[in-house]
């Protein structure tokens, strides 16, 4: 019995060591390329979200339906029926605003206020590892989970944010809590993901982010959920992101 344990601890113990060797090896930057997987970064996805936002007492809702191909993004609003039709399009981290009725596309900012507490460059794959330079990790227990604490700072003016501390899974590999900050240095808003969605391509699936809640750092009641649904991969043409097919 006894050698029956040693061998279950020496089997168990080699796939441990075998699991810290792989994530010991991969770079700050492969550990974000991999995060950034499950928050809409692959090649050709389609999903929903559900906006809530809660300001001051005030709720407001909006559905928004998203279409992804690398980084470049499409967004266009569902509900309420006033907004119905509106769209934002992201390409090469530059954005426009378009709606029925304008003729000419409205250039727009990743970091303007979509709703709430979400900014437009939220609804976009997120590209952490191309946006962000790391300038510090370092190791933090978050609730009962081992996390890698990235400090990244904004490696063009094109980003969302200036400056992200962002926590990631070291087990699972996305990332769980994320505090944002201005160009001064100043703490605005903090969100937690969940990911109870996945995406399956062939044989192969991964987890796909299902929830974001955005809580504002100083009125703690200001709270935004971002919650995504329909997810799956798709095959979007690249006319889907021309930008004088979608003015007409």
């Amino acid at each position: 019995m006894k050698r029956f344990a040693m061998m279950l601890m020496i089997v168990f113990g080699g796939i441990f060591l075998a699991m810290t060797s792989v994530n010991a090896e991969m770079t700050p930057e492969q550990v974000l390329e991999q995060a950034d997987l499950a928050r809409g970064n692959v090649l050709g996805v389609e999903w929903k979200i559900h906006i809530v936002s809660i300001e001051r007492g005030r709720q407001q809702d909006q559905t928004l339906k998203i279409k992804a191909r690398g980084f470049n993004i499409l967004a266009e609003t569902l509900s309420p029926p006033k907004l119905k039709g509106r769209k934002i399009l992201m390409i090469d981290r530059n954005m426009w605003f378009i709606k029925p009725g304008l003729r000419k596309p409205v250039p727009i900012s990743p970091r303007q206020k979509l709703m709430g507490g979400a900014s437009n460059g939220d609804l976009a794959s997120t590209n952490y590892s191309g946006d962000y330079k790391v300038a510090s990790v370092s190791h933090e227990t978050l609730g009962d989970e081992s996390c890698y604490l990235f400090d990244l700072m904004a490696a063009n003016k094109k980003t969302t944010y200036d400056r992200i501390r962002y926590w990631i899974s070291e087990k699972r590999l996305v990332g769980v809590k994320a505090e944002f900050f201005t160009v001064s240095g100043k703490m605005f808003k903090t969100a937690v993901f969940e990911y109870d969605n996945r995406i399956h391509n062939g044989d192969a699936s991964q987890v796909f982010i299902s929830k974001m809640m955005i809580t504002d750092a100083v009125m703690k009641k200001n709270i935004t959920t971002m919650s995504y649904s329909d997810v799956k991969i798709k095959k979007i043409p690249e006319a889907a992101f021309n930008l004088n097919l979608l003015v007409r």
